[in-house]
């Protein structure tokens, strides 16, 4: 199959598809005597998971790790079930991340009850007052 039926089969586009040949998340495919890629069963296979893992929020990495598990079908899932573990803490981080957001937007919001000017308004004098934290580096996956 063509790059754009490969692409329709995994509903995705045709520069998704690309991109991850490129990453060498899906491995390139045949060329025919025309020069078109040509794509097999496989590849839709490849694309859906690693899309799937995408679309859990799985770095490429993780992805690479997972398709290096998957060439190893005789051994044990017990690296698959740490690489699952770590995100899921990665996850539960972020989770907690957005919580503590949450909270200071939610202190900001009360602080105003509207119709000051905004020279006046609470929220305002909030974002330019607040104590701004050190830039942390985030322990998630993600940088």
């Amino acid at each position: 199959m063509r790059i754009g039926e490969l692409a329709k089969a995994a509903n995705c586009t045709t520069d998704t598809v690309r991109f991850y040949e490129k990453e060498g998340l899906l491995p390139p495919a045949e060329r025919t005597a025309a020069n078109y890629r040509s794509y097999t069963h496989t590849h839709v296979e490849r694309l859906r998971f690693v899309r799937n893992c995408r679309a859990l929020d799985m770095t490429h990495d993780e992805v690479r790790a997972l398709l290096s598990a998957s060439d190893k079908p005789g051994v044990g899932c017990g690296t698959i079930n740490s690489l699952l573990d770590e995100h899921i803490a990665h996850v539960d981080e972020r989770i907690a991340e957005l919580m503590h957001l949450r909270e200071q937007l939610g202190r900001l919001r009360a602080s105003c009850s509207g119709g000051a000017a905004v020279n006046e308004c609470r929220i305002m004098q909030g974002l330019t007052t607040m104590e701004t934290a050190l830039e942390n580096h985030r322990g998630t996956h993600l940088g």
